[in-house]
């Protein structure tokens, strides 16, 4: 089982990018997903997350700019990012609470996908 992140890329600010996160492998079950994205010398943090209900949540600095959605038939979770800013040039990460087969829930990560927005 694994999660892979794709989509990132050079942008100029003010423009967009989506992001994807396809969970591969036999599971029962994806429980809540999130983004975390970590810039140069910082650590990582929290962008958005979202629940197995869709419920959905955000950090401030992209409230109003970022979307996160998901799509369970396909296992996929996805980060729209619109009026990008310098500032949120960081590789992000893809994250779900993934239950197995024996019904086991276990906490996995992707591989990162950077992202570069040029001023």
């Amino acid at each position: 089982v694994q999660l892979q992140a794709s989509g990132g890329g050079l942008v100029q600010a003010g423009g967009s990018l989506r992001l994807s996160c396809l969970v591969s492998g036999s599971i029962f079950r994806v429980n809540d997903m999130g983004w975390y994205r970590q810039a140069p010398g910082k650590q990582r943090e929290l962008v958005a997350t979202i629940s197995r209900l869709g419920i959905t949540h955000y950090a401030d600095s992209v409230k109003g700019r970022f979307t996160i959605s998901r799509d369970d038939n396909r296992n996929a979770m996805y980060l729209t990012m619109d009026s990008l800013k310098p500032e949120d040039t960081a590789v992000y990460y893809c994250n779900g609470r993934l239950v197995s087969r024996q019904l086991v829930e276990s906490d996995y990560w992707g591989q990162g996908t950077l992202v570069t927005v040029s001023s």
